[in-house]
């Protein structure tokens, strides 16, 4: 028999309860891991930049990102990439002028996980020094500043990669 009076034993039961109350949460988190074996999964998100008039550098951009959305598709789990343009590397989206133009098309059809953005600086000073409109591939979209975007997305967690 405990000669303890029963308010001196009360913070000790509490105590008790408390940790039976504890390890049943966590026997009962355990068992809801075990049976939802859907864990959410990690999206990755990529910058890969393109300031050069190189078709061997516009290439290997594109090989990225088809490496990339590739592995990530293989191991189930969700990717964005965006391909960013400017100054030089706006040929590669220019409609006139890319020598990709073939394979973006492609890929915007068979990857959506994959962007293209042309920068707007960029066109607006080629369309002043060639006195023409300069037209950007269909599925391109436009933003303000390539530089800009870079940042911004970088400034989000994205990687960034210039090939």
């Amino acid at each position: 028999m405990n000669t303890q009076p029963a308010t001196e034993r009360a913070p000790e039961a509490q105590k008790f309860r408390k940790s039976r109350a504890a390890a049943e949460t966590s026997r009962r988190s355990a068992f809801a891991r075990m049976h939802n074996p859907v864990a959410p999964k990690k999206e990755h998100h990529l910058v890969l930049q393109v300031n050069t008039n190189d078709p061997a550098a516009m290439n290997l951009t594109l090989n990225n990102a088809a490496n990339v959305t590739e592995y990530y598709r293989g191991i189930g789990e969700k990717v964005k990439i965006e391909v960013i343009t400017f100054g030089p590397g706006l040929h590669m989206l220019r409609d006139d002028t890319s020598p990709v133009k073939a394979r973006i098309e492609e890929m915007a059809l068979s990857s959506p996980e994959v962007s293209f953005k042309a920068c707007a600086n960029t066109q607006e000073r080629m369309q002043k020094a060639e006195n023409k409109s300069i037209p950007i591939i269909k599925g391109a979209d436009v933003v303000k500043s390539g530089v800009v975007r870079v940042m911004e997305l970088q400034e989000k967690g994205w990687a960034y990669v210039k090939p």
